[in-house]
Order: C-alpha cells, then structure tokens, then sequence
C-alpha cells in the first residue's frame, strides 16, 4: 500500500469493511472528548503557545542542541550513534544485533521503528522480535501495520480481537477483554525475561541532560529498557528539548492532547547504564535519526511540522481519519498530519493526494498541542501539487477551461448562453441530475437538485 493509492484504499475500506468507521469513530470521539475535557483544566491556550515558542527555538538552533545532546548522552556513559537515512539506521542496528549476539528482542511502540522496518530487519537477522504494546502484539500476530499514532489496533472491534486469540491461544469465543490481556501478558513477561535487546523510541530527549523520556500506559516500555542487557533507543533529531525544565510541562501537555490524561501512567527518564550495583542494561545506545528531517526543516513553510509530539490529537479531532483509520494513507504517518508530514519525508509526487484527505475544517488545528497550522500547510502542498502538474489530468484541463471562461467576460456569456440553450431542449435538465457525473453527485448529497435561472446574473444586474 501507497501514500499515493490514497483515494482507491479509502473508498475499497468504506466499501469492504465499513464496520472499521463504527470503531474507529467511536474510539477517536472518546479521545477528542477527553482531551477537550482535560485542556478545560489548565490555561491550554497559553501552554501550548509556550510550547510552540520552545520547539521554534529547538529547531532553529537543532544544531546547537544536537552537540548538546550528544555530549550529555556520552557523559552519562550512552553509545551514540548518527543516521542521515533509513538505511543507515537499518545498519547501526544491524550492526549490534550481529556484535552484541542478540537472538531475541523485545519492542516498545515507536512510530519511528514503523518508519525504519525494523521488524522486517531484526527478523532477517534471524532475530525474534515481539512487539509489547497489547494494541502493537495484537497487530504483530495480524501482521497489520498501526492505524493510528497512540491506538494502533483502533480499527478493531472487541468481536475480531476475541476470534483472533481463540485461534492463536484457544481463548473462548467471548473471553471478556481482561482475559484476553493475561494471556498476552504471560506471553509478553516470558519475551521480557528473555530478551537480550531491548528497543524503544523517545517522547523526548533533553539536550542540557542527556535524559531520554517515554510515557505509556502499560508498563510494557519500563520493562523492554530495564530488563534486556542492551537497550537502543532509536530518536529522530526533531525530539529534543532544550532544557530539564521544560520537560516536566511537555509530559503533561502531551498526555492531555494524546489521552485527555494529566500524565501517562508511566514516565521513565533514562540516564545511561546501569552502574555498578544498580538493576538494568549495561549498555544504552541512542541513534540519532535525520531520514528526511534536515531537508524538511530548510523547508520554508513546512518546517513547522517537525514540531509533533505524536500525540495523535490531531487524528481524533478529523472527521476524515474517523472513516477510515490510518490504513489506506499508506505510510507510518496519517491522518491530519500524516497529510503535511508525510509529503515531506517521502516527496510529493508520493503522498501528493493526502494533503487533499482535509474538509479544512480546522479541527486538527485547534486540537494540536504545539500549534502546528495544518490547514495553512494542507494548501501549500495542494498549491504545489498543482504547480506540479500531480493532479488528474482531467481536472488539469477543466481547471484552464474553467479559467479561461471565467476570466474572459465575453467568453462567459456565450458560453452560458449556449449552456441554457442546451439545457432547454428536450431532455436536457435531466444532465443536471445526472448523477454519473462527480460534480453533480457530490452537489445532490443533501441538497436539492440544480435549476438554472432562466436568465443570466448580469442582465438581472443590469435592470437592477
């Protein structure tokens, strides 16, 4: 599946499988209702102002806090590791995987790791990976992607999860879900006490301190860096944060956008190494991972976009993400901004139809916590979609059509005039309720149908 088969995936999913709409609506109005609920508590306003104007300073000055950062990561005795692109992340990895002897690996959820394919890597390696998430486990045995950012297995029902564990577990046919989570979990603490690697992502990483910092919900993350004696944390450079100080507020804004949380059930801030006679790994690796990033912040417009958190609030607020999920955007990243996101890391010709996945309602603009303007950003890649010449070719020719009548009053008027001529011989209303045609469909959704006016706008202007 492609970013660029956008349009074709949405409408098979609605037509294939439309009870994915029931769940994954029901799951991201939960989501939204509770972040409304939970920025009602605070000055949300003024805290994600504050939050913008941090991350700003973060990525105009990236790289004086990347130094920053590697040198506090190796003062706390972290490797660290730099990766311009996928492949050479892919390689770092593979690299300790081989040097390290690792046969088995256990994974806390990092959408970055989905944007690496490090599962399909680690496996080559002839490595067992388990992912520990319940909601990533759950798709793992699927062999899905995630749908969505913080609720990866949102698409699906309690009835499919229940057929799926009775054929892999033998689990009843309506096991109620707390069931279900113990046999995942006995699966999970074997993997656990198992693993020589341990692999996550980063919610941050704190330049001044070289702190790394995870939130979740399960616990899952806490044991996968703790109890393996390799652990690899896997960080695109956009992550950082200048300063201690500013994390403790990150942790909360972001659990209240993701969640409507006041914070993760969760938080690890990891310092390095366990050091003599403390419980942990004895060894931490940080790769620090560009992949598109650099490229993207020179971008004078969607450079803002480097600002997500991956809270995914922008997600539950889309009416749009609500009909299908994140499945047939194609990519690691959907929804609202995956559309401004992913045109950026993959190119435009690529992902050229998301930015059009939008009503520009504004929804995903008023829910970011970080203020990212993505209605502002949907248009400039549709802008440039078109300077591109990426549309139909259809639509193309009846855009210049369309200018060329629109703009050349005399034009205008034989064209219309001939327009009510045609529509006055027999038969010819009936091409305004043709419902063949997209423009007409579209228009008698809800309304009713077309009826020209028997004369022009302009001579009814002029009489006026």
């Amino acid at each position: 599946m492609r970013a660029r088969d956008y349009p074709k995936e949405a409408a098979r999913l609605l037509k294939e499988r439309p009870q994915v709409k029931e769940a994954v609506g029901g799951a991201t109005r939960h989501f939204d209702q509770n972040r409304q609920r939970a920025y009602r508590e605070v000055d949300a306003e003024a805290l994600r102002e504050w939050a913008r104007r941090v991350k700003d300073h973060l990525l105009t000055h990236l790289d004086l806090y990347l130094e920053k950062a590697e040198a506090a990561l190796k003062r706390n005795g972290v490797q660290v590791h730099w990766a311009r692109d996928k492949e050479e992340a892919r390689r770092v990895l593979a690299h300790l995987v081989r040097e390290k002897g690792v046969r088995r690996a256990v994974k806390g959820k990092s959408m970055l790791s989905e944007e690496l394919e490090v599962n399909p890597l680690l496996e080559g390696l002839g490595v067992e990976v388990f992912e520990t998430d319940l909601g990533e486990y759950i798709l793992q045995l699927l062999g899905q992607p995630p749908s969505h950012i913080v609720g990866p297995a949102i698409h699906l029902s309690l009835g499919e999860i229940r057929r799926l564990f009775h054929a892999r577990f033998q689990t009843p046919l309506d096991a109620p879900p707390e069931e279900l989570a113990q046999v995942a979990r006995r699966t999970l603490r074997e993997a656990f006490l198992s693993a020589d690697l341990g692999i996550s992502g980063a919610n941050f990483l704190v330049a001044e301190t070289g702190t790394i910092a995870l939130m979740e919900n399960e616990g899952n993350i806490r044991l996968s860096t703790s109890l393996p004696r390799v652990h690899v944390a896997l960080v695109g450079i956009e992550k950082l944060l200048p300063h201690l100080e500013d994390l403790a507020h990150f942790l909360s804004l972001t659990a209240r956008a993701a969640t409507g949380q006041r914070l993760s059930t969760y938080v690890s801030l990891i310092q390095g190494p366990a050091r003599p006679g403390e419980e942990g790994p004895q060894e931490v690796h940080v790769v620090l991972v560009d992949n598109g990033r650099t490229a993207l912040l020179a971008d004078p417009e969607a450079w803002e976009t480097l600002r997500c958190l991956r809270c995914g609030a922008c997600l539950n607020a889309c009416p749009v993400y609500r009909q299908t999920g994140g499945h047939p955007y194609g990519y690691v990243y959907s929804g609202p901004i995956g559309a401004v996101l992913d045109p950026g890391l993959l190119g435009l010709e690529e992902a050229h139809p998301l930015p059009y996945a939008s009503t520009l309602c504004g929804a995903c603009l008023e829910a970011c916590p970080v203020k990212i303007p993505i209605p502002r950003l949907l248009l400039t890649w549709r802008h440039r979609a078109v300077e591109e010449g990426l549309g139909p070719g259809w639509e193309r020719a009846a855009m210049r059509a369309f200018a060329e009548v629109m703009t050349r009053p005399g034009l205008y008027r034989v064209f219309s005039k001939g327009l009510r001529g045609l529509l006055a011989l027999p038969g010819g209303e009936g091409l305004l309720e043709n419902r063949d045609l997209p423009l007409i469909r579209a228009w008698t959704q809800g309304r009713s149908g077309l009826r020209p006016s028997p004369r022009p706008f302009h001579e009814l202007w002029e009489e006026a």
